[in-house]
């Protein structure tokens, strides 16, 4: 699938997309159900369609944020009042973050929604890039700008599960290494997602 032309590409994960469905199904990651109470977010899914082979981008946060401070994610956000929708958060939030025009993005859709262990109800927004990106990463906020090939991150045997205990709780958060980032949380566990949606 993934030597095909970006259009193609582009249609066929859009329909894959749509008729997507987790409900929880899937043993291997974690489902916590929407509920009142949580904080909209939206993050940006790029995949960026190089002529030799597809990729996803990525941002590493700066050491010094309060929030997950040197994580790796996608870039994305809060979903503020006047955005409109998740998509505009995550356009917006991508732009800001990493000089991405809102223009340069093709969106085919989102994935279900995740719930982080955080109280967060998070939007994934996939959208598709074409080369060359004009970016500028706004050094308060991201560290690093970095792609990772697609087919490793749509090999669901790749992610190691590991147990954690928040609050008294037990669980598992799935995590991915490729050379020196760690993939992990709630950013890998919407990677599984993806993975599971093209399948």
């Amino acid at each position: 699938m993934w030597a095909m032309e970006a259009d193609e590409a582009a249609e066929r994960i859009a329909r894959r997309l749509e008729g997507y469905d987790f409900t929880g199904r899937i043993a291997d990651l974690p489902y916590r159900p929407v509920a009142p109470g949580l904080k909209p977010a939206a993050v940006l899914v790029p995949l960026v369609w190089h002529p030799d082979g597809a990729t996803v981008l990525f941002t590493r946060r700066t050491d010094h944020l309060s929030s997950h401070p040197g994580q790796v994610s996608f870039p994305g956000g809060k979903v503020e009042a006047g955005d409109g929708s998740a998509e505009a958060a995550a356009l917006r939030e991508a732009r800001e973050e990493t000089g991405l025009a809102e223009s340069s993005v093709q969106v085919l859709g989102r994935l279900p929604d995740y719930v982080t262990v955080t109280g967060y109800v998070v939007a994934p927004v996939v959208g598709l890039l074409r080369p060359p990106l004009a970016l500028a990463p706004e050094p308060g906020e991201v560290a690093e700008v970095f792609e990772v090939p697609l087919p490793l991150l749509l090999d669901q045997a790749a992610y190691s599960r590991h147990d954690y205990v928040r609050g008294g709780t037990a669980g598992q958060y799935l995590a991915l290494e490729w050379r020196r980032h760690t993939i992990w949380g709630a950013t890998a566990a919407m990677l599984w997602m993806l993975a599971d949606a093209l399948a």
